[in-house]
């Protein structure tokens, strides 16, 4: 799997490559600004992009929109962003694509090697990764802002975060330790509770949940 990545911190772009490397990926171009990474997505075509939100020479979203300008060059190319920040704005920015394959983590989570490479693994296949973090802050806003949300149930309410994450099923049920029906079950209780169309494609009903939780308040986080 063919990877550039864009990171203007030397030392993290070069930790980021080594991880990545190491865990069977391949990475074919590495650079420091947003410029030089579409030209480079432009001439690798990979088939993922990691890049940082924050790049030069503002350090405010110039990641985030090369990610958006890749991905309508390129709808099919998966993306990751990294940031230091939790932001609701850009969860939903990347999420308004229909297609998967998106990703957006905070870059404390990259320490934990076997659960990023992974992440990276399911944006790859088309899935989707939200960090755990951002999905935390955006069911408590909602808890306390949606008469919905705050009728869930303590069980329904980590089953929602992490359909949020991205997580399936299967993934959901191994980590509460529930049979898959129970979750099906939750699910189908939780889309009932919220108004939101029952899907089983991973990718809608993550976009289904994330745009609930983001306009039950319009504050930013």
């Amino acid at each position: 799997m063919r990877i550039v990545i864009g990171e203007d911190e030397v030392l993290l772009r070069e930790g980021l490559a080594h991880v990545l490397d190491t865990d069977g990926f391949d990475v074919v171009a590495s650079v420091g600004t947003a410029a030089q990474l579409e030209r480079e997505v432009a001439r690798h075509v990979p088939d993922l992009v990691i890049t940082d939100i924050r790049m030069p020479p503002t350090y405010t979203d110039e990641g985030l929109v090369a990610a958006l300008r890749i991905r309508r060059a390129h709808p099919t190319m998966a993306v990751v962003v990294l940031s230091q920040h939790v932001q609701r704005r850009y969860a939903t920015d990347l999420l308004e694509s229909q297609t998967g394959g998106v990703g957006y983590l905070l870059k404390q989570r990259i320490a934990d090697v076997q659960t990023f490479t992974s992440d990276v693994r399911r944006v790859a296949d088309g899935g989707t990764a939200l960090d755990p973090e951002v999905v935390a802050v955006m069911v408590t806003r909602a808890s306390r802002l949606s008469g919905a949300v705050g009728g869930l149930t303590p069980r329904q309410l980590e089953v929602l975060g992490l359909m949020a994450e991205g997580r399936s099923n299967a993934a959901i049920a191994a980590q509460l330790v529930l049979s898959e029906k129970a979750v099906v079950q939750h699910t189908s209780n939780i889309y009932d509770a919220l108004g939101l169309p029952v899907d089983a494609d991973d990718h809608r009903r993550v976009l289904a949940v994330i745009r609930y939780l983001a306009s039950a308040g319009t504050a930013t986080l």
